[in-house]
């Protein structure tokens, strides 16, 4: 009896008082039913700790992905013969397309004041090789050619030794700094510097090895070993290989003044006509920062539409609660009707009652979620990243799922004839 008097009571109620009437009203529900009211709380929260549990990790997958493919600290840009985030390039044009050459990195260098350091790298186009020493042997791993700048610009750390200098890659000494996997394999428990071992048929000194780079595709991240480039195209130069400028910008510059800069430095150098279009691309490290956000983005899209599955599961079971609900409260309905209450107060009342549910729900669930996002960045090494508009989003949907499946229950009672809502037993 003293539930139905408050809800009586509320009935009669107008103005702003009556949302927080409402809202006390539905506390008043879930604590009169706390077996069904908590089942239904339960489902929403886990639906909503799902979401925002995704949505965490994937933005914390997304800055890793950033942080271990973007390494360098500062912009940089990437000149290549292709397009190396995509492109619809006729593979037989870009291979006819002259190669970049040691001389255009350094007038690069030189001449452009956007430019602070330089690296001129060769790709073995994909080709993987054998590392052995004495008795040892690594997988299967790549070979890459580059100057002395490269272990600075994309921020390597040395763990033993230290990286090639300008003098070994100017006299192409046969010199070599191995990656953690391929160190690990040939020297598991030795000092590897100073150490002789065949890359292919040919001796190169060890004169220092990296330290692992904890790289999101694992251990791939840490399996090559790298080269002067002096010496790689001496020594494993192919018809396939691909000689790519990598640079960093000063400060003072933007990447945009730095693109447009070595494009008309190259574009001469290459002797491409004004007009005509340029054999070659310069790529910024924001467009591949662009690119991989896009990425995680979709993939990360598509998992939250499907474990949005489950608020979806718990707003029929809003719908099937809120119309036993109705059922069972036909009478007081009734005497609310009869003491003056509109349509539009009973509508209203159960609407609330509903959003209150999986509001509640949605609350629980943001804190499970956080909490399990928490746990799972720490498991599998991920920045904790947390989108906080997404916590907003998390808790409007959550009530909104309520406000969505209550409609028709709500509408329901709101129709009701008061003089059989109150011969109703």
């Amino acid at each position: 009896m003293d539930m139905e008097r408050e809800h009586i009571d509320a009935g009669g109620r107008r103005g702003g008082g009556i949302w927080a009437e409402n809202v006390k009203l539905a506390l008043a529900v879930i604590r009169t039913h706390k077996m069904r009211s908590g089942l239904l709380i339960l489902g929403v929260a886990i639906g909503v700790t799902t979401v925002l549990a995704m949505v965490t990790v994937m933005s914390g997958l997304g800055r890793r992905v950033e942080e271990d493919i973007l390494s360098a600290d500062r912009p940089y840009l990437m000149i290549t013969r292709y397009d190396p985030i995509g492109g619809e390039e006729d593979r037989r044009d870009i291979l006819r397309r002259k190669q970049f050459t040691e001389e255009d990195a350094r007038a690069v260098g030189s001449s452009c004041a956007t430019v602070d350091k330089v690296d001129f790298q060769i790709d073995s186009g994909g080709r993987m090789r054998v590392l052995r020493y004495e008795a040892e042997r690594t997988d299967l791993i790549s070979i890459v050619g580059v100057s002395h700048n490269f272990g600075e610009m994309f921020n390597l750390e040395i763990d033993e030794g230290r990286f090639y200098n300008e003098f070994e890659l100017e006299r192409r000494r046969r010199v070599v700094v191995l990656g953690y996997g391929p160190a690990q394999d040939l020297f598991p428990n030795r000092d590897p510097i100073g150490k002789q071992i065949k890359i292919g048929n040919k001796q190169y000194e060890v004169v220092g090895t990296m330290a692992s780079r904890k790289h999101i595709f694992g251990s791939i991240g840490d399996n090559f070993a790298a080269v002067p480039y002096t010496a790689f195209e001496k020594d494993f130069s192919g018809e396939y290989d691909d000689h790519v400028i990598a640079l960093t910008v000063n400060p003072e510059y933007t990447l945009e003044e730095a693109k447009e800069e070595v494009a008309a430095l190259l574009r001469v150098r290459r002797g491409v006509k004004p007009g005509e279009e340029s054999d070659f691309h310069v790529t910024t490290s924001e467009a591949f920062r662009d690119l991989l956000a896009n990425i995680t983005k979709y993939i990360g899209l598509i998992l939250v539409v499907i474990s949005s599955i489950g608020l979806m599961v718990g707003g029929i079971g809003v719908m099937n609660i809120m119309l036993v609900s109705v059922a069972e409260r036909t009478r007081e309905v009734g005497i609310r009707m009869a003491m003056g209450a509109r349509r539009t107060d009973i509508l209203q009342q159960f609407l609330i009652e509903a959003a209150t549910l999986t509001g509640s729900g949605g609350l629980i669930g943001i804190v499970l979620g956080l909490l399990a996002a928490r746990g799972i960045s720490n498991l599998i090494r991920f920045p904790y990243s947390v989108p906080l508009h997404w916590v907003a989003i998390a808790f409007v949907f959550s009530a909104s799922i309520g406000m969505i499946f209550g409609l028709y229950p709500a509408n329901r009672a709101a129709k009701m004839d008061p003089i059989r809502a109150l011969r109703y037993e």
